[in-house]
Formats: C-alpha cells, structure tokens, sequence
C-alpha cells in the first residue's frame, strides 16, 4: 500500500526551486532582454538532454522492444509533466498510424486537469498506483514517469506500482538524485537549472521534457518500421492537410504524377506504405499488404525483397 506524502513537504533544497541569479531583476528588465535572458535559458535545457544521450538512446530500446511484442507505453505525471505526456501520446496516431492504446498519457486528476489545474491531485500516491491498476498495467508495458521536480507523490505511487506489476520503468526528472527516490529501471536527469521565475517547470524543464518525450516517441516508431527515409509512411490522413501529404510522399516515392499518386492512395486504402510498393513492385494492394506483414511493415525492407 502506498502513502500519500504531505503536501507541506519542504522542497526548498530542490536544484528547480533554486532562484537563478540572472533574472533577479525580471521585474524591471526591458523586454528585449527578458527576452535574451529566456532564450539563453533554454539554450541551457537543449545542452541539459543533450548530456541524457545514453540515457534517451536506452529508453528507446525499452520502450521500441516492448512496442514490438504488443506492450504500450503509459506516460504519468501530473501539471505540465502530464500534460506534456498526454500531449506526446495524442500526436502518435496521426503521424504513425500507431492504435491509441500504444502510447497512452495519465495526468493527475484526470481529463479536466489538462485544461484547468487540479493541483492537489499530484500529492496522491495512491492515485497514481490506482491509476496503473485501471490501465491493467503487465511485464510487456512501460510506465514513463514524468517529474521535473522529482518529488511529485502521484508519479512515485505509478512507478512503484508498475514495478510491483512486473512493467518497465523510466523515470524523468530535472533534479539530482534525492532520498525516496524510486526505483526503476532507467533515469533520464537533464538538469536544467533554476527557472526564470523560480519554480515554474513549464519553462526550460518543460522544454526539456518535450525534447525528451519527442525522441523516445520518434525514434521509437521508427524502429517499427512506421519511418521511411525521412517521411511519415504510415501516417493517417484524416484531414485535408495530411491527406496532401500522403499524396506528396507518394508522388515522391514512386515518381509518379500528382493524380496518378492519388489513384494509387486510394486503391491502397490511404495507406502509404501500401500504395508505394503497389506501385514500385507493380502488384495488388493486397499482395503489398502481405509482403509489408512479412517484413514487420518496414517498407525499406519491402522494396528490397
């Protein structure tokens, strides 16, 4: 059984509760330069992940291998972190034609928390391991736990709960290692510093955290084969914009003339990668979707047979 932390607990010592010494004087600054002085503070969070190299490149492999054998991966965090996470989940399945169980988000307090604060829902410990039993949480899943303060209860109840139930765990956090921490399988710590206004993690963590989360998603579908050169093959066009760009990826691919890249899309069903090697193979929309299963829908591999 998890115990809810306090919600006084002093996190004064906190490397993101720091005050940072160059925006002391934000109040009275021009706006050019309050401007300068963020724009070098988030110079700081690019070089903050980029010392997390290893790290990221590591929790790609997890979350990319139990992608492949029918896992998911669960993002849980709470204000920002969460919202962030649910913000990196949705955006999967249009670009990757990725089902919306694959990559899923977990917010403290539920849906009304991404647009509206729901502050006191982070301290739950219980919550957070609640949540993980609502999702049937199992050894092929992996929690990503998201707290750029590092103390967040909520976020803590969730990792030590997957563990318990045999997934993989990623934590990150923006602070250096700290008593109570939990134990998971991985740690990606960009530590980013004191904030511009002290404490407020939306900005250069934020900025962090969404660097983070968009190579672990990326890369990790790429591994999946969702990838080809440099353009989204498995992308849904559920909308007038990205139907145009599957067109354009198709005409692209296969050298063919606007409308006939059309005609070919629409025998493929929509699907890119269907279309492409219906035409570079010149075979049945069909017989592309069989030869794409055979090769783990990795279209590189499918031309090349």
């Amino acid at each position: 059984m998890t115990t809810d932390q306090p919600p006084t607990t002093d996190r004064s010592h906190l490397l993101t509760e720091q005050r940072l010494p160059e925006s002391m004087k934000l109040d009275a600054m021009p706006i050019a330069d309050g401007v300068n002085l963020m724009l070098d503070q988030d110079r700081r969070a690019v070089d903050a992940v980029a010392s997390q190299k290893q790290a990221i490149a590591r929790a790609i492999e997890i979350v990319s291998t139990a992608l492949k054998s029918g896992g998911r991966l669960i993002y849980v965090g709470a204000g920002t972190s969460g919202r962030l996470g649910v913000l990196d989940a949705s955006e999967c399945p249009p670009t990757f034609r990725s089902e919306p169980d694959m990559v899923q988000g977990i917010i403290a307090g539920g849906d009304a928390a991404m647009f509206r604060a729901q502050e006191g829902a982070e301290d739950s410990a219980d919550g957070g391991a609640n949540a993980i039993d609502d999702k049937s949480i199992g050894g092929k899943d992996v929690v990503f736990g998201i707290a750029a303060g590092g103390t967040t209860p909520f976020v803590h109840g969730a990792l030590r709960r997957a563990r318990d139930r045999g997934a993989k765990t990623i934590f990150l956090t923006c602070i250096a290692p700290f008593a109570d921490e939990p134990e998971v399988d991985l740690v990606i710590r960009p530590l980013t510093g004191p904030e511009v206004i002290t404490g407020s993690t939306r900005l250069k963590a934020g900025t962090a955290t969404k660097l983070v989360l968009n190579m672990i998603t990326t890369l990790a579908m790429v591994q999946l084969g969702k990838v080809y050169e440099n353009l989204m093959v498995d992308l849904k066009a559920t909308n007038s914009k990205l139907r145009d760009r599957a067109v354009r990826i198709v005409a692209t691919l296969t050298d063919l003339p606007r409308e006939e890249a059309f005609k070919s899309l629409d025998k493929a069903g929509g699907h890119v990668k269907v279309a492409v090697v219906m035409v570079k193979r010149n075979i049945t929309a069909d017989e592309a979707r069989a030869l794409l299963a055979k090769t783990g829908g990795k279209l590189r591999a499918a031309l090349e047979r």
